[in-house]
């Protein structure tokens, strides 16, 4: 249970913040605080813990700015979701090639459930005219990532359980923005009723 957790975990974060993710982990074997698989143990290299401490505080300020985090999530999405699948494969490396296929396959694919809602909600909050909205969601992005990955770690069933609740609503809300884009795309095409 406990590498399903941090596969998931991994997956889901790498969505939100893939490189806090990184960092996290890499720090908290690093410290001691949490034994990451063998596979996985390249996170708390020097070399890979300061690459994902840069770009986690470029990424920080980068989410905080309305057009700019929709351009930056847009770049990553060629980013995060491989880099989650093959975290959630490492997490099962030692378990063979059939296991860590399966779950590169299913990290992927929860990686792209938790970025697509996530691109999508915050290019949504964008439309507002004031900028505190924008603030409050990256501050909640901000806060989510290692409150997942500290319950992943210390109460994987727990996580598990709020996953399954958070993919049921990531679903819903890419359900709600695709039927919004299609709203717009009929009305702006030609011969549409225009906006």
């Amino acid at each position: 249970m406990p590498e399903l957790a941090l596969a998931a975990a991994l997956a889901w974060g790498a969505g939100i913040r893939l490189y806090a993710v990184v960092f996290l982990f890499g720090l908290a074997h690093k410290f001691g605080w949490w034994e990451l698989p063998t596979h996985l143990e390249v996170l708390a290299h020097p070399l890979v813990l300061g690459a994902a401490a840069f770009m986690a505080s470029v990424e920080l300020f980068a989410d905080k700015l309305p057009l700019l985090d929709s351009l930056w999530d847009g770049l990553h999405t060629f980013v995060r979701i491989p880099a989650g699948a093959a975290l959630a494969a490492a997490a099962f490396g030692d378990s063979g090639a059939a296991v860590a296929v399966a779950a590169a396959l299913l990290g992927g694919t929860l990686t792209a459930t938790t970025h697509l809602a996530k691109s999508g909600t915050r290019a949504a909050v964008n439309t507002s005219p004031e900028p505190f909205s924008n603030l409050l969601v990256s501050a909640a992005e901000d806060l989510m990532v290692p409150l997942g990955a500290w319950l992943a770690v210390s109460w994987p069933l727990v996580f598990l359980g709020l996953l399954l609740v958070f993919v049921v609503l990531a679903a819903l809300a890419i359900r709600l923005l695709l039927r919004g884009l299609r709203r717009l795309t009929r009305r702006t095409a030609p011969g549409g009723q225009g906006l």
